[in-house]
């Protein structure tokens, strides 16, 4: 597929259009007379009054084409108009109906909100929506009612507060549709040892930060990886230097993403709920044996079983789960079935994701065709309407690039169980300090600008340029110092 641009270079919103339809990679060319094969061509031409917009599409032999003619003082619409005119061909070509619309942005939630705080009622809410991104009824009502479980949380968060990001990149193995920066326990066993010393510096060159800036921690969440995957006595000692150096009693949710099944034992959980992590995370992805085998996971549906009901002995009251719709070789069926089998579980919230087909993951090599009839797309509708009728409301959504048919990764919670974590890093409104092998900063300052700080990526380059890495925590102070 060739995407050709004349006169104009509005590359990315055009290449996230064409990807709303069909998947893959593209050639791209710039103001090219002729090109042969499937194609999408956009042109921008001005006039003496007035800009011409123009979009042709050719696809297995179908053609479409549109055209809008715009005043010249509404310029700064015409990347949005180009992407309207590519997606109605590419729409009547495919008769492909994308849910979001023109929508490409991983926080659609967001837009609901402005227009909500604007004062517009839903009504008027789902009207510009519709008008201007052709967003489909069910997701309008779907970030309707998201938006409106958030909006009073984040109005709960005080000035000068932060949330923590602990990252404990190491799995038991990796999944097949992984694309996290994660490394299986066996590959990176001798430097684990080393990676903790160097994560617990961090931490304490993050609390330094914290106190010297007067800020105050508000969430925390350790993730990777699976940070159950190393050893109880190291997860101990992170957890310590945590309540060490940092002040945590200003703390309203602490998360550890205890994983998968396999790793989380009744040291490690006595581990974490001595220290004062309260919510864990769960997660089997599918209570489907065969399903659970073809994606790399060494665990069962019983360990899942055996696993949460030991979390809940132990004391743990607020248990979230994971699962992912469009898994290869799931059904709707054993959807269903794994669906069921969690609310069996009672857990306070479950997370619903997308397949997502990322380059960087094994599943990727896969076949791309065999994802084309995935029944996905029916299993979130599914969620989406059991989900809220047992009590659990939809309160954070996001979306990824490549996901299947486009869809969004949705978290649901009991009242009063949703994680404040989530919410606040999908809102992009609070400070995220991150510490450990590729976690990142999230800097807001005073104007609502956003700078972001990433660590290395491999924990062998994090653990060798630590101190290189660490210089660039100056940052923080410049920006919040302010």
């Amino acid at each position: 597929m060739k995407i050709l641009f004349k006169g104009h270079q509005f590359k990315y919103e055009t290449e996230a259009t064409v990807k709303l339809f069909i998947p893959g990679r593209f050639e791209f060319l710039y103001d090219a007379v002729y090109a042969d094969g499937d194609i999408v061509c956009s042109q921008l031409r001005r006039g003496r009054e007035n800009i011409y917009l123009f979009a042709s599409c050719r696809v297995s032999g179908k053609r479409a084409r549109k055209a809008l003619k715009l005043p010249k003082e509404k310029e700064a619409l015409c990347e949005h108009e180009i992407c309207r005119l590519v997606f109605e061909c590419l729409k009547k070509i495919t008769g492909i109906t994308p849910p979001w619309g023109l929508l490409t942005g991983i926080r659609p939630v967001k837009k609901m909100t402005a227009l909500l705080e604007s004062g517009l009622d839903k009504k008027q809410c789902f009207e510009a929506l519709e008008k201007k991104y052709s967003v489909t009824q069910r997701r309008l009502e779907l970030a309707y009612d998201t938006a409106v479980y958030q909006m009073p949380l984040l109005k709960s968060v005080k000035s000068g507060s932060i949330s923590l990001y602990i990252s404990i990149p190491f799995c038991p193995t990796r999944c097949s549709y992984c694309s996290f920066v994660s490394h299986s326990i066996e590959s990176a066993k001798k430097l684990i040892p080393d990676y903790v010393r160097a994560l617990c510096r961090e931490i304490e060159i993050v609390g330094k930060i914290i106190s010297d800036l007067s800020l105050s921690v508000d969430t925390i969440y350790i993730g990777g990886g699976t940070p159950t995957a190393i050893e109880a006595s190291l997860l101990d000692i992170v957890m310590k230097a945590l309540s060490d150096n940092i002040d945590i009693s200003s703390v309203r949710e602490y998360s550890v993403e205890a994983g998968r099944p396999d790793t989380m034992t009744e040291k490690k959980l006595e581990v974490i709920i001595k220290n004062g992590a309260g919510r864990i995370s769960v997660n089997p992805q599918t209570m489907n044996d065969d399903v659970l085998k073809r994606i790399g996971r060494r665990h069962t549906a019983e360990d899942m079983i055996n696993a949460f009901k030991l979390a809940r002995d132990i004391g743990f009251k607020n248990i979230n789960t994971d699962l992912i719709t469009g898994l290869p070789g799931d059904s709707m069926e054993s959807f269903k079935d794994t669906l069921s089998k969690i609310r069996e579980l009672d857990p306070e919230s479950i997370t619903v994701h997308t397949l997502t087909l990322k380059r960087s993951a094994e599943l990727y090599r896969e076949n791309i065709e065999a994802f084309e009839n995935n029944p996905a797309a029916k299993m979130t509708e599914y969620a989406a309407d059991i989900l809220p009728a047992a009590g659990y409301r939809p309160y954070y959504l996001y979306r990824q690039k490549n996901t299947i048919e486009n869809l969004e990764n949705i978290g649901f919670a009991k009242e009063g169980m949703e994680s404040l974590y989530n919410i606040f890093i999908m809102d992009e409104t609070q400070v995220i300090l991150g510490a450990g092998c590729a976690a990142s900063t999230k800097l807001i300052d005073k104007n609502g600008k956003i700078t972001r700080i990433h660590n290395y990526k491999f924990p062998y380059e994090y653990i060798g340029r630590f101190d290189e890495l660490m210089k660039k925590k100056n940052q923080i102070y410049e920006i919040l110092g302010e």
